[in-house]
Order: C-alpha cells, then structure tokens, then sequence
C-alpha cells in the first residue's frame, strides 16, 4: 500500500532565454511502501519567501533539502522547520529526538486536532500558501492552531486570530454554518470545549430558536429548527434542550423535540416486521434481546445507554408533554441497554401517571438487557418483565390516590381493569410465570375497580390451562379472586362447564348466583349444565 501527501505550491515563474515565462508547480511527496519503509519520490522544494511589487507577487523558491519529519495519525510530512517554528510556538518549544532516530521521524503529534488533513491546512498557512476556511474544517483548523500554538505574539495575523474572525463573525452570523461547526465538534473535544467552540454554537443556535418567535409560534414552525437540531451529538442536543427548557418552551414542544431525537437515534430493530407502530412493537424489542448474543459492538450499546439516559433526563414532569406510548417505548430500550436503575424507575412513575393511556403491547417489557446472562435459580425467566409493570401499576394507584385526597377527582381505577385483565391473560400463556407473582399483579386493583370479572375470569382460565399442574389449593388460590356476581351470561355459561376450575369454586358460583337472583332466565340452564358437568 502506498500513500502520498501532496501539497500544491504556487506556481513560481522563470524566463527562459528567450525571455519568456513559464511556471513549475512543485509539491511535497511522501510515499510509504508496503514493507512500511517511507522515501521521497522527487527533491522537496521550500517556498517561504513572497514578496510583493506593485500588487505583482513574485516568488522566490529555494531547493533547499527538508530537515524536519512530523508523523500525524499513520502520515509522515516531510517538512521545513523555519516556515513552521516562525509560526507555531509549540515547535520551539518541543525537544526533537536526535538525528538519525530508528524512529522514521522527527516528531510525532499525538491526538492533533483534525488528525493529517487538518495539519495539511496548517503546512499550506505556514508555507504562505492562501488557505480557504469554511465551516467543515475551521473548527478544526482553531484547535489545531492552538495546539501548535499559533498566536499573534509569533506573528502578526497568526491563524490563530484568523480562525476567530471567521468564526465569530461569518459562522455564528448563520444558522446552517454554526450546525455545521457544531457537528464537527464532535470529534475535537476536548478541545472544541475548552475553546468555547462548543458553547458559542449552541448559545447561537437557542438564541436564533428562541429570537422573535412565541411560543404558539414556535409550535406551529418547529421543523424550520428541529429537524437540524435532531442530528446533533447528544451532548449538544441536551445543553440546547436544557437551555430552552429554562426559557419557558411549551412542554409539547420540548416533549416533541424529544420524541424526534428518539426516533432518530434509537431506531425500530426490524422495520419489515407486520404491525410496527410508531415507536416500534413488542416483537421488535424481543428481537433486540434474542439477539443479543450477537451484539457485539459494546461502544455502540454505550453511547445508546447515554442517548436514553441523557432523553429521560430532560424529560419535562407535565403529563401531556410525551405520550404514554413513547413513555413505554423509553422504558424497553432503557432495560434493554443496561440503562441507570434510578433513571429506569423514574421513568416507570411517569408512565405511572398515564397509565390510563397504555395498550397491552406496550406493556410487554422485556426482561433482560443486552449481553445480560441469565443467573441460575429455582425460578425461571419470564420472556415479560412483570416486576416492572407491578412497580407501573402501583405507582400509578399511589398517584391516583394523591389525586383523589388533594383534589377530589373521581377514581380513574376502572378505566385501567380491562388493560389491566388483558395484560393477565398475555402473560398467562407463560408457563414460566409464577403463581405468586400472577396473583399479586390480579390483586393488586381494588375489587370495585373492576364492573366485570368477564376478562379476569379469561385471564385465570389461560393460566390455569397453561399451568395443568397446579394443585387443587393453588387453583382456589386463583378463582378466590373472582367475583362470579360480574360475570356476564357467557362467562357464567362457560364457567359452569370448565373442567379447569375446582368444582367448590363451580358450586360457590352457583349459590352466589342463585342468592343474587341474576340472571333468572339463564340460571335452570346452569344450574343443570354445572350438574351435568360437575356433579354426576
């Protein structure tokens, strides 16, 4: 493999006899070959000497043999050391290694700003060679100048100064330049911070956001700015959200802004799975953790762990802010990912409060996170996480309580005892799932909060055919639960005949039935099937 560094000099004019002019255009070459040994493919000419008559540059070159080598990533410049220590005070500083080092260079630059391109920049500006700055390569080009220290004290107008012009006053004056700058600050820290690089851009970039525009205006032209704003560094994402959290932003938009971020970063698993809804399904995240073993990029799963924990952090505390869905959605990657244990149970309260607003699918939580092994025990894994939907459900009756004392709200119980009964009967088909937990999570609803035991009783009935095994005490366990006075007439109807109930319960249902005098036009007809079925 061969590599070339090639630095365009100024074309140098000669006459020839005849008194005409004729121009070389000399360059620097480097070459290394593939046994790693390096050697120059021509004579290097220097060129640090302009002057100018008359506005008529006219340039003298010498052929003088270069005297210094500086390796920068896996490249070797082959340079002159006056046009660069004339400049760069790092370099008169350096203690350089003795002639003939086994090295194969003079100096090597250890994590330089903007690695070799960047230092090609800085080779053309100390060989007085016209540099064009932009906003791809100046934020760069600043931590490189001073890192080589390139300040006016060596020379008047130093890179130094001329960076900071440009980017204070051409970058920071547009919004698409100082996203541009900021985005390739990203690979330039720590420097692009200690410089305020960083900070500038961002305080440029909430003051153009938040300049002129009120907040209703904002909500209706949010995408002029959010779309740009969703692809910066997590980092930056965060102190600009921060920011305009402190001004007052609406919620919604700061929800919203969140929401992007997200979907952008933290993308569905398998887009061609059936039934992907907007913030992905239960089937995608259990093929996150299925694949698992094959996830083998640890520096990829810690900067998405950040991504989640730095989004839920920010996370306005207004319940209308985000939808309980993207809520839940957080929640799996944040288990999946490894994410803070504190961060994830703050983000189980808040879902706590809108609980109300949760399908069964968003519910199903997996269990183990990326990488994670299963630990040997008595008790065997789950493929749903029902420790976190417990903690979900009680702290939203602790909310619902805190409501109910401080504002006289009416009791929302009821509204979550179908979510809550279609999740039992999910997680019913599990045969892992213990009899303990199953029954602590059916419990855990007040017996009012429920107007029909129609969808407990389905719930109860798949455990039970799940679960053939169970004792005649645990089976009692579970129907003690039900209130068969909620039935409806196919629940009664079907229950009279399920060979899975324990028959005490089948007869306590009945008598339950006959007291309460309900429905009288069906109840011969039980009463004869439950005996046909039970009793014979």
């Amino acid at each position: 493999m061969q590599k070339s560094i090639q630095l365009d000099r100024p074309e140098s004019p000669r006459n020839d006899s005849n008194g005409t002019n004729h121009v070389h255009n000399q360059r620097i070459v480097e070459t290394e070959t593939a046994d790693g040994f390096k050697k120059k493919e021509q004579s290097c000419f220097c060129l640090f000497v302009c002057l100018c008559f008359s506005s008529v540059f006219r340039f003298a070159t010498c052929q003088i043999p270069t005297d210094l080598s500086i390796q920068v990533e896996d490249v070797t410049f082959h340079v002159h050391k006056y046009p660069l220590v004339s400049k760069c005070g790092y370099l008169r500083t350096v203690e350089l290694p003795p002639p003939n080092s086994h090295l194969g260079y003079d100096l090597k630059l250890e994590k330089f700003p903007g690695g070799s391109e960047t230092f090609e920049i800085i080779l053309k500006f100390c060989y007085g060679l016209p540099i064009s700055l932009n906003p791809d390569t100046v934020a760069a080009t600043r931590c490189a100048s001073e890192f080589l220290d390139m300040t006016e004290a060596m020379e008047d107008g130093n890179l130094i100064a001329k960076t900071e012009a440009f980017f204070t006053f051409v970058v920071l004056s547009s919004w698409n330049d100082t996203v541009t700058v900021l985005r390739s600050c990203e690979i330039l820290s720590p420097w692009a911070e200690n410089l305020q690089i960083v900070r500038r851009c961002c305080d440029s970039i909430i003051s153009k956001i938040s300049r002129g525009n009120s907040a209703e205006e904002m909500l209706i032209e949010e995408n002029w700015w959010l779309k740009d704003v969703t692809t910066l560094h997590i980092s930056h994402f965060l102190r600009i959200i921060t920011a305009l959290r402190a001004k007052e932003m609406k919620p919604e938009i700061i929800g919203s802004c969140i929401i992007r971020y997200g979907e952008k970063w933290l993308p569905s698993t398998d887009t061609k799975t059936e039934g992907t809804g907007k913030y992905g399904n239960r089937i995608n995240d259990f093929q996150v953790m299925s694949g698992r073993k094959q996830e083998t990029n640890i520096g990829q799963n810690k900067e998405r762990r950040t991504i989640i924990e730095s989004l839920a952090s920010i996370l306005p505390p207004q319940k209308e802010a985000v939808p309980c869905k993207f809520l839940l959605w957080m929640l799996k990657k944040a288990i999946v990912y490894a994410a803070s244990p504190v961060l994830v149970l703050e983000l189980e309260k808040k879902i706590g409060m809108v609980l109300e607003n949760a399908s069964v699918n968003d519910l199903l939580i997996p269990t183990n996170s990326v990488g994670e092994q299963t630990i040997d025990s008595t008790e065997k894994q789950t493929m749903h996480n029902l420790e976190a939907v417990q903690r979900i459900l009680d702290y939203f009756l602790i909310y619902e309580k805190q409501q109910l004392q401080q504002q006289g709200l009416k009791s929302t119980a009821s509204n979550i005892s179908k979510l809550v009964d279609s999740y039992l009967a999910e997680i019913a088909s599990d045969p892992n799932v213990s009899i303990d937990k199953f029954q602590v999570l059916a419990e855990s609803l007040p017996r009012e909060a429920r107007a029909s035991h129609d969808g407990l009783y389905r719930a109860i009935d798949t455990y039970l055919q799940t679960h053939p095994s169970l004792s005649e005490h645990d089976r009692r366990r579970l129907c003690k639960i039900m209130d068969c006075g909620k039935f409806s007439l196919d629940a009664c109807a079907h229950a009279a005949q399920n060979d899975r109930l324990p028959l005490r319960i089948v007869i306590q249902d009945m008598v339950e039935l006959h007291r309460t005098s309900k429905h009288v036009k069906l109840e011969a007809h039980i009463w004869k099937k439950a005996a046909g079925v039970k009793l014979q």
